[in-house]
Order: C-alpha cells, then sequence, then structure tokens
C-alpha cells in the first residue's frame, strides 16, 4: 500500500500538492521543492503537460522522486493517449514503482504552446477509470489477461464549484462506480457552497479540497473570469487588494486566507490539494497556521 493510501485510510488530515514537470531534462528545482516539502505533504502530483503545454513525461519524475523517498502520484489525461497509450503508461508506471495515479481529460490542446495538436480524448475519464481498475483486476479494457496485474490507488478528480452541481455529483459517483478511491477538487473559496455540494454528493469517499493561494486581485479576477468552477468572493479579493503592493504583506495575506479556508472545510473533507503556482516555499506556513 503506497503513502498516499495509508494516510487516506487512517484519521489523519491528508495535504498533497502538485509540481509541474520541466520543458526540458533539468529537474533540479522540482527535486528542491519536492524534498523541502517532504516532511509536510503526504504525496506530489505530477503534470501531464499543464495546461497542454508540452514537458516532461510525470511516470518518468513519479520514478525518479521515489528514488528520492518522495512519493508521486501521476496524472494520466485521456487528452493525449488513446487506449492502448493510456494503459500502457499505467503498467510501466507500475513497474517502476509508482502506485498514485490520478484521471483526468487535460486541458484543449489550442490553449497550450502546441495549439495545432490533436486532443485524442479517446476515452473519457470514467472509461479511463475502468481500464484502470480493470488492469487491477488482472485484465485490460477489452478484458484480454494480464501477466501479472498492477496494484494501483486511483484517483479521479471534481468541481464542488460546477455550473451544473447535479451533473457533477451524477459524474462524481459514476467515477466512484469505475473504480475511483479518492478525488482532489477544483480550487474551493466558498466554505457553504462546498458543504452543499457534499451534502448533496452523500460520498465516504476521500475527497482532498482544492487550495490555491491569492497573488493577487489580477490572479482572483482572471481565475473568476476564465477557470470553470472558482468563484472567489468580493471579500476574499477585497482582503489581498487591502495588502497593497508590498510582497510580503500580499503573501502574509495571502497565506492567512488559505490557512482560514483550510480551517473552515477540515471538518468537511479528508484533507486538501495545495496548488500553489510558484509559491510552493509558502505552503509549510499555510499548513501550520491551518491544522495548528
Amino acid at each position: 500500500m503506497s503513502r498516499l493510501a495509508q494516510a487516506l485510510s487512517m484519521s489523519e488530515f491528508v495535504v498533497t500538492s502538485e509540481l509541474i514537470p520541466p520543458k526540458g531534462v533539468d529537474l533540479e528545482p522540482l527535486f528542491e521543492k519536492a524534498e523541502a516539502l517532504n516532511q509536510v505533504v503526504t504525496a506530489f502530483n505530477l503534470t501531464e503537460s499543464h495546461t497542454a503545454k508540452m514537458s516532461m513525461d510525470p511516470v518518468a519524475v513519479g520514478h525518479l522522486l521515489l528514488d528520492r523517498g518522495v512519493e508521486p502520484i501521476v496524472q494520466m489525461t485521456s487528452r493525449d493517449k488513446n487506449r492502448i497509450a493510456i494503459q500502457a503508461s499505467i503498467l510501466g508506471a507500475a513497474a517502476l514503482g509508482i502506485s498514485n495515479i490520478v484521471i483526468m481529460g487535460g486541458d484543449p490542446p489550442q490553449n497550450g504552446d502546441h495549439p495545432d495538436a490533436k486532443g485524442v480524448f479517446d476515452l473519457y475519464s470514467p472509461q479511463v477509470l475502468d481500464a484502470a481498475s480493470a488492469l487491477n483486476g488482472g485484465a485490460d479494457y477489452m478484458g484480454n489477461p494480464l501477466k501479472g496485474a498492477p496494484a494501483m490507488n486511483i484517483g479521479a478528480v471534481v468541481n464542488p464549484g460546477a455550473s451544473d452541481p447535479s451533473a457533477e455529483i451524477e459524474n462524481l459517483h459514476r467515477k466512484i462506480e469505475a473504480g475511483a478511491s479518492f478525488f482532489q477538487s477544483q480550487a474551493v473559496y466558498d466554505v457553504d457552497a462546498l458543504a452543499s455540494f457534499l451534502n448533496k454528493a452523500d460520498t465516504d469517499v476521500a475527497i482532498l479540497a482544492g487550495i490555491i493561494p491569492i497573488k493577487s486581485v489580477r490572479m482572483a479576477r482572471f481565475m473568476n473570469d476564465k477557470v470553470p468552477g472558482i468563484d472567489i468572493p468580493e471579500t476574499l479579493i477585497a482582503e489581498i487588494e487591502a495588502a497593497g503592493d508590498d510582497p510580503e504583506r500580499l503573501a502574509e495575506t495571502s497565506i492567512d486566507i488559505a490557512a482560514r479556508i483550510i480551517r473552515q472545510i477540515r471538518p468537511l473533507v479528508k484533507g486538501v490539494h495545495i496548488m500553489a503556482i510558484g509559491w510552493e516555499d509558502k505552503i509549510p506556513a499555510i499548513i501550520q497556521r491551518a491544522l495548528d
């Protein structure tokens, strides 16, 4: 059982975070972040060409992190691979010692740095989960037997702020039926809205609520306008605006807001998934203030 799977099965509050593999082969900055946070973060998502911008394969990065005593969660998207390639990648990850994966669709290629690339999307996320679960059971997606089965801890994503909560809850349960054993969510800023969503979802499967520190008013406005499912209340934006332009004061305000949200949602979820987006050095302070 992976370190993450053990943590999810116990009473502890779980913290995961996210690292973005490089566009290139220089992994030292990623290694430094992972090793600096390894005592406060249970496991790290490794994104698969985040925002459709080509980067190193997360399976390779995950294997190298394991060599350094760091627990990886490898993202698997349906954007770039058909059902054959996705299953091959899962088996390859298992052979390299990786035991945590999280399944998602992925950002459209036209939004990235290769806009003429063709998105594959051969399978929808629940179907990819079906394929991963089948591999765990000793067969491929078509029922052909394997010579040795993996034992993957399979996760998925959920958006509590989706414009159609009923459809999102239906999709959540579809993913659970397909084999998802934990979920990481889109960033949460409205605690009451999250509580309402979870009450309607009515599931015991572990959910790690997404946390993105607000770096600036401009960032907050951008996310409200451009990122589906994110709704940062005006009261929080006003707090960030009141911090002014001083970087230290702004960072302190952002850390306080993130920690406060975690304290408020702690009774509702199994843990949090912190997407610091360049502010990884702020994660220890966020966790300390939230959990002390």
